[in-house]
């Protein structure tokens, strides 16, 4: 049981020339919001048949990780998990890196993000700050043997200390390694936005780990090229979710940040998913901005916010790059053969292409 393709990267998804909207960052990734750095722990293994990971996403440089940073929370459809949302809706702020990996593994990923924050901070975590860390799951079952429970402390560790800015490795990594959308081997994928408004120029920037879907709804450039690719079909109802996460730099307010969380179920809904009732569709969205220094919160903050009339163009960057992101977890992934000899196919980019533009002609 073996990745069955070579690891060559293959052309992402404007690469191919597909017709898709906006004015993308330098590395077109969530890398492009300055400051903000991602890395992966990637488990593959045969004996047991191991297809999962750890992907970490740093809002913040590392020593800089116990400053608070805004954020809001959304979830389109609730069966799956992301840690922490209680106290963002609350508070309005979460500290510490962003880790997602599969759903039985959610346990041991909050706590390695926690312990890596007690050997970072031991001053301040666990004497006057019990950080509540950001944790989201989907499910690789299929693929990966995951009541193995084959994550392990240092893999979360690793993924947080190996993370990076730039252009990131997208598809079969980090938690993304065993995961499946649209019936195509999927998992990891990024894209970004640059936007203007009135009083700047800012950055949204999107990761997804990609895990929902059936292959008739199937959705590219509003063409549904699904209904045409029904080869190497896995299943006849969705069982799987999608996490997504939008970092900007634009000074906003975390009940705005909520309404950025919010649109990227838009994106996702743009590659026609309904978000069915097994599929566990949660985002975050966080800003850079506004940085208030290390906790505790001083006693006293001034904020910077853009109008709320100022957002339309950061609501619809969001949209684009998560539905972008998403087709490069798609294009960038690998097929797979896995847990009892089951494969699954990664999409053709060929026959991607001539769907999308062969019915646009």
């Amino acid at each position: 049981m073996t990745v069955a393709e070579p690891s060559a990267p293959r052309p992402r998804a404007r690469e191919l020339g597909l017709p898709l909207p906006g004015e993308p960052g330098a590395s077109n990734a969530i890398t492009d919001v300055p400051g903000v750095t991602v890395g992966y722990a990637t488990l593959i293994r045969d004996q047991p048949c191991v297809r999962t990971g750890v992907t970490a996403v740093l809002p913040r440089a590392p020593g800089e990780l116990i400053h608070p940073v805004w954020a809001g929370t959304f979830a389109l459809n609730g069966n799956g998990e992301m840690t922490g949302c209680h106290w963002i809706a609350e508070g309005g702020w979460f500290t510490g890196p962003i880790a997602i990996t599969n759903t039985f593994s959610l346990g041991m990923a909050h706590h390695g993000v926690m312990r890596w924050m007690a050997r970072r901070f031991p001053e301040v975590v666990g004497v006057n700050h019990w950080p509540l860390p950001v944790v989201a799951e989907t499910f690789d079952g299929w693929l990966n043997d995951i009541a193995g429970l084959h994550v392990s402390e240092d893999d979360v560790i690793a993924a947080i200390d190996g993370a990076t800015t730039g252009p990131i490795a997208e598809g079969c990594v980090g938690g993304g390694a065993g995961m499946i959308a649209y019936e195509f081997k999927a998992g990891t994928g990024t894209a970004s936005r640059r936007i203007t408004t009135q009083v700047g120029s800012y950055h949204v920037g999107v990761l997804v780990q990609a895990n929902h879907g059936l292959r008739d709804w199937l959705r590219v450039c509003g063409v549904p090229v699904g209904e045409s690719m029904r080869e190497n079909r896995l299943w006849g109802s969705e069982r799987g979710s999608i996490i997504a996460v939008v970092a900007t730099d634009a000074p906003l307010l975390p009940h705005q940040l909520q309404r950025l969380a919010r649109r990227a179920g838009l994106g996702v809904g743009r590659g026609g998913t309904p978000a069915s009732n097994g599929s566990g569709d949660i985002f975050i969205a966080f800003t850079t901005a506004n940085d208030p220094g290390p906790f505790p919160e001083p006693p006293l903050m001034n904020f910077q916010a853009l109008a709320n009339d100022e957002m339309n163009p950061l609501f619809l960057a969001t949209v684009e790059a998560v539905d972008e992101a998403v087709l490069n977890a798609l294009l960038a992934a690998r097929s797979m053969t896995g847990l009892h000899g089951r494969t699954v196919h990664a999409i053709d980019p060929t026959r991607l292409v001539e769907a999308v533009c062969g019915e646009r002609r």
